[in-house]
């Protein structure tokens, strides 16, 4: 890959034990953790990386780019592939946040072994993987684990780094994450669970939230929504808002408009559309296998596409023209040396 020559100790494991996960259309998939450590004796401060995709999905370029980001940056780095539906079929619930915190515990039981121990443990989510982020750092005091091996062991993260983060339930907020999360008819108790900026205490975990105002997908105000909240209740955070840049920018460097990363988060979504082409979807809607057969093509078909880079032939380079949010990496360092 394009990190070849890093010392770098890369691995996977599952978080959950096959009679621990019941998600009733995972098709198969167990959500599992990515490793990107570094090769030696060094405890290091720890980050799991949790992308986006609308709860449908967890895209690949918010997993490997920013997990090499901040591995080149001294940390040692986890990318979380969480519970998403792809069918829309089955709401998700409080599945996704179970599965951070899962890892957040996985992790710290074998703090140890990956070298973190002592160390800070960072989440850093994208989009809807921000509200997974968000979700474990408000509710963490609540969210419980069956398993007696983690059950005593702390899934608050010492902090949240929250990247055009979906917030809100409300006016504000993005309609196809909430229908992933909570079907057609959510309860009101299941939408303010799930809108974060009401449930800020002043035992939130510290937080960073970067957005772009002219976001095209998630409105910038969620982002104002929760900066509020953490505000008001003396949450240590910080809250940068940069002019111009599209939902999506992930780390916005030459590896991300190269299309230099890894597609292992894509494991539950094709799972999940094999087995719509077969037939064998789990309550998925006539009108939804319709549009999944036309979303994912053949291979062949999809290369006849031929997706192209929309800055392949601009004259301007796309990593200058997004300099300034390419800085929020660095933010994000000094921030998380300040907390404690």
């Amino acid at each position: 890959m394009y990190w070849e020559g890093l010392d770098m100790k890369t691995f996977a494991n599952a978080i959950w034990e096959q009679n621990e996960y019941d998600y009733k259309a995972a098709y198969g998939f167990i959500p599992n953790i990515h490793a990107y450590l570094h090769d030696d004796d060094e405890n290091r401060d720890c980050m799991i990386v949790v992308p986006g995709g609308g709860y449908c999905m967890c895209v690949p370029p918010e997993a490997s780019i920013p997990a090499v980001e901040f591995y080149n940056r001294g940390m040692n780095v986890f990318v979380l592939t969480y519970t998403t539906d792809m069918t829309f079929a089955v709401p998700l619930g409080k599945q996704p946040e179970n599965d951070l915190a899962r890892a957040v515990r996985f992790i710290r039981k074998r703090a140890n072994e990956y070298k973190i121990a002592g160390k800070k443990l960072i989440v850093c989510g994208f989009s809807a993987g921000a509200h997974v982020c968000g979700s474990v750092a408000v509710h963490f005091k609540t969210i419980t684990d069956c398993n007696p091996e983690y059950a005593d062991i702390s899934c608050r993260p010492d902090g949240a780094i929250l990247s055009y983060p979906v917030i809100t339930t409300g006016e504000y907020t993005h309609e196809f994450s909430v229908l992933a999360l909570l079907g057609k008819d959510p309860s009101k108790e299941e939408l303010d669970y799930f809108s974060l900026e009401k449930n800020v205490s002043e035992d939130t975990a510290p937080c960073f939230l970067w957005q772009t105002a002219n976001d095209n997908l998630v409105p910038v105000e969620n982002s104002y929504l929760f900066a509020k909240a953490l505000m008001e209740k003396g949450v240590y955070f910080a809250h940068y808002v940069f002019p111009d840049g599209f939902h999506g920018l992930s780390v916005p460097n030459a590896d991300f408009f190269a299309g230099k990363f890894e597609e292992y988060t894509m494991e539950q979504v094709m799972r999940a559309v094999k087995a719509v082409k077969n037939g064998e979807g789990v309550d998925v809607t006539a009108e939804r296998v319709k549009e999944l057969k036309e979303q994912f093509k053949d291979e062949e078909d999809k290369d006849k596409e031929g997706e192209q880079n929309p800055f392949a032939n601009a004259d301007i380079d796309p990593v200058e023209l997004f300099s300034d949010v390419g800085h929020w990496p660095d933010l994000a360092m000094k921030w998380m040396e300040r907390i404690h």
